[in-house]
């Protein structure tokens, strides 16, 4: 078993107009990284996937994906491509509840949004999620 002790969340960095499938988001990672890199994916009605075993390293955050859980959410643009806060009030529910599932069974690991990370460069996950989540 990993020692977790981060927890990241991303967008997918998709307009917020147009559909990114948990099908599409697969397919996206296996052309990339061979499998799919986020451990959980949100779309926009909330649904939640597992997309990947958290036993299993993922491929979602340069230099942290040994200790870490990476979990996505559909969406990130907004209809003209700029990075925004798109959440629905569906996958924020979804999101929540994940996340603090997740503290349950990994008491030590930090809630940060990609963007949090040391030299990282996006606007990934486009919301505060550092802030948000630091009562989990």
């Amino acid at each position: 078993m990993r020692k977790i002790d981060l927890i990241v969340v991303h967008c997918s960095a998709t307009r917020c107009d147009r559909r990114f499938s948990v099908e599409d988001l697969i397919a996206w990672h296996d052309a990339r990284f061979g499998f799919t890199g986020y451990h959980y994916y949100i779309t926009r009605d909330g649904r939640m996937y597992q997309t990947r075993h958290e036993n299993l390293v993922g491929a979602h955050a340069v230099g942290y994906n040994q200790h870490s859980i990476g979990v996505c959410y559909e969406g990130g643009l907004t209809p003209d491509g700029r990075p925004a806060d798109t959440r629905t009030q569906e996958q924020k529910a979804a999101l929540h509840a994940l996340l603090k599932s997740l503290k349950v069974d990994y008491p030590d690991a930090q809630i940060l949004g990609h963007r949090d990370l040391p030299n990282v460069k996006k606007d990934c996950p486009c919301f505060d999620a550092k802030t948000e989540y630091q009562n989990l």
